[in-house]
């Protein structure tokens, strides 16, 4: 076998890890034919099948899980050996991907990292904003933000914003036609605005609270988005109740143009934490990040 091609090693380590040629061609950023051929041609040449294919999935043969395993630690002590290089430069460089809702991102994570992007031209970040529950190292992540409730327990936490609420909100108009719920389960004779939630794909039941009473309401109504900004137009349109993160729809309460209804029944959930393995936090570009996040 010629000289070993290391790139086409950590192509097949990306297959292997995802199980999916199209999942590592993006994580990768190739085309997905120009992955699958290389792997090809890789098995060509050690005359081994590295990779058993089907039309749902992809899994390691055990030559595959061999390799998988004599590469991951080696390429994993390279990268550490050049953060550790890195770390002798006067201005931190490097990528970071980082997977997060739409919300945190626009609430939390994006006020802070604006001026580090303006203050450090040699670093680098891809956020990919959603709220499905990622996981970070099978897909390429370096780390995620969620809420501190649904942190996995071996990932390194780091709080970045304080507790939050979810506010029940409408325009006037719609009040004014309709009238105020006075109570949680009113709202199931009310038209709302739903949230679908990607990680389960159902609907979000809406979480309310009073002096120790918890309840969860499901509501209906003729719009369902996954994205808490559209929730608020629809919302400021009259088109139902919406239930959103107060931090993001205050500017339209004072303004009057949505009003606030169930105050007293709208519990505090725990704010957003930055997650990560603990390999990630010696990089530098790494701690950058966590120290522009990091809640004062």
């Amino acid at each position: 076998m010629r000289k070993t091609d290391y790139n086409d090693l950590v192509w097949f380590q990306a297959v292997a890890e995802m199980r999916s040629f199209t999942k590592a061609a993006a994580r990768i950023g190739i085309a997905q034919s120009t992955l699958s051929h290389t792997i090809r041609q890789l098995e060509a040449r050690m005359g081994l099948q590295l990779l058993a294919r089907n039309t749902r999935n992809v899994t390691p043969t055990a030559a595959g899980e061999r390799l998988l395993a004599t590469i991951t630690p080696r390429f994993t002590e390279i990268e550490d050996e050049i953060a550790d290089l890195m770390a002798l430069r006067e201005k931190p460089s490097g990528s970071i991907r980082l997977t997060l809702s739409d919300h945190a991102f626009e609430s939390t994570v994006w006020p802070k990292l604006k001026p580090v992007m303006t203050d450090y031209p040699d670093i680098s970040i891809e956020f990919s904003l959603d709220s499905s529950f990622r996981n970070i190292v099978d897909e390429g992540f370096d780390a995620g933000v969620r809420l501190g409730e649904s942190i996995e327990k071996d990932m390194i936490a780091i709080r970045i914003s304080p507790d939050w609420r979810l506010v029940a909100v409408a325009s006037p108009a719609y009040f004014s036609g309709n009238g105020m719920p006075e109570h949680p389960q009113d709202l199931v004779r009310h038209r709302c605005i739903n949230m679908r939630q990607i990680t389960s794909g159902g609907l979000y039941a809406w979480e309310f609270e009073k002096d120790g009473q918890e309840l969860r309401v499901r509501v209906n109504g003729q719009i369902t988005f996954n994205n808490s900004y559209a929730m608020i137009d629809a919302c400021a349109a009259g088109l139902g109740i919406a239930y959103v993160p107060e931090n993001i729809v205050e500017a339209h309460i004072e303004a009057g143009t949505l009003c606030q209804t169930l105050d007293d029944w709208s519990p505090l959930f725990d704010g957003y934490y930055l997650y990560y393995p603990s390999r990630r936090q010696n990089l530098p570009v790494f701690k950058l990040l966590t120290d522009a996040l990091r809640i004062r």
